[in-house]
């Protein structure tokens, strides 16, 4: 088993605790423990047990400092464990990333300490991805680093990138490159792209697809955009079929509480691709801060990073990064205006 530390995290105020605790937020376990005056007793966030009373509550940073003012753990949601599993997840990630060969399930598991099984569970459920998932994202993401080295092969990138064989290389690529290794190193060369410009009440929205499915949702963007990034593609307009796809995006602009099912084809690290899996698991009308993304996605001091990666989203709406705020509760950025941010919010809150 891997020796391992306890992470360092920003402690949370007691409103922030409490709200916290009230929706069971499996994010921020391990970020503090609840501790109940009239029982004795200390929970994770998430306990499923019923809740106290506010003024029967305290929050302490850890079980450590819970034990020592003389509460016990919840046999229920058993707090003790939950610093062990973030950070045998985190260890993982470490272990999977050394490794230029996938590791298997039974390896990974057993780097951690934990049963194979139930380390599957424990890690999806902290990165949104599944460790052969997390371990394809890595290897794609490498394969792309190397695509676009100068004066490489892209035989020589896939196997540089860890691949014994292309056809494995290009079915990854197909799956976070959206388009062939050779395609994606030309810039998009031999894709088609097909594209329409659509009204919302929000505003002009861009709808962009290849084969596979969106590519990019923006407002106030054309076809200039999708050239300046896929310069070597073949971008041309949507056609009826299309429109069918755009007016289901503008429904959602309309009313983002619906159920989201649309194909979607987006390039991203495996980091990225996590904080957006997080981002699509926040239910409609309700919020995180980017810290709770961070914390949710097994990488609780990578908050600027959780950040960036919300602001390298290019599906707008569909992979809904409008529902992260600032800690405080301001609403912190959008790359199509704070206005545009607070409306969407505002329409899934029935407002």
């Amino acid at each position: 088993m891997t020796d391992i530390s306890a992470p360092t995290q920003p402690p949370l105020d007691d409103e922030a605790c409490w709200e916290a605790v009230l929706r069971r937020d499996r994010a921020v376990d391990g970020r503090f423990v609840s501790a109940v005056l009239t029982t004795g007793i200390y929970c994770k966030p998430s306990c499923a047990a019923r809740h106290p009373r506010r003024e029967n509550m305290i929050f302490l940073p850890d079980p450590a400092a819970a034990r020592q003012a003389g509460f016990r753990a919840c046999l229920r949601c058993r707090p003790d464990e939950v610093g062990r599993d973030r950070l045998a997840v985190e260890a993982a990630q470490a272990f999977i990333a050394a490794a230029m060969v996938p590791p298997s399930l039974e390896e990974i598991a057993g780097h951690a300490g934990y049963a194979p099984h139930h380390f599957h569970r424990l890690f999806k459920r902290a990165t949104g991805l599944t460790p052969a998932a997390y371990a394809r994202s890595l290897r794609a993401e490498r394969l792309k680093t190397a695509l676009e080295e100068e004066g490489g092969s892209v035989t020589s990138a896939i196997y540089e990138a860890g691949y014994n064989a292309p056809s494995r290389a290009y079915a990854d690529a197909q799956r976070h490159l959206g388009m062939t290794p050779s395609a994606w190193k030309d810039g998009g060369r031999g894709v088609t792209i097909s594209y329409m410009v659509v009204g919302s009440s929000l505003g002009p929205v861009l709808v962009a697809a290849t084969a596979k499915g969106l590519c990019r949702i923006s407002f106030d963007e054309d076809e200039g955009e999708l050239r300046r990034r896929f310069p070597y593609a073949e971008i041309v307009p949507g056609d009826a079929a299309f429109s069918a796809l755009a007016a289901q995006v503008v429904r959602l602009v309309e009313d983002p509480t619906q159920p989201v099912d649309l194909p979607i084809d987006m390039c991203g690290t495996a980091f990225q691709q996590a904080v957006w899996a997080a981002l699509r698991a926040i239910p409609a009308g309700e919020t995180r801060s980017y810290r709770e993304i961070a914390a949710a996605i097994g990488k609780p001091g990578a908050v600027r990073a959780a950040g960036s990666a919300c602001g390298d989203n290019v599906l707008a709406v569909v992979i809904p990064c409008h529902r992260v705020l600032r800690s405080d509760g301001t609403l912190g950025g959008y790359a199509y205006g704070l206005g545009r941010k607070q409306a969407l919010l505002e329409r899934e809150r029935g407002e």
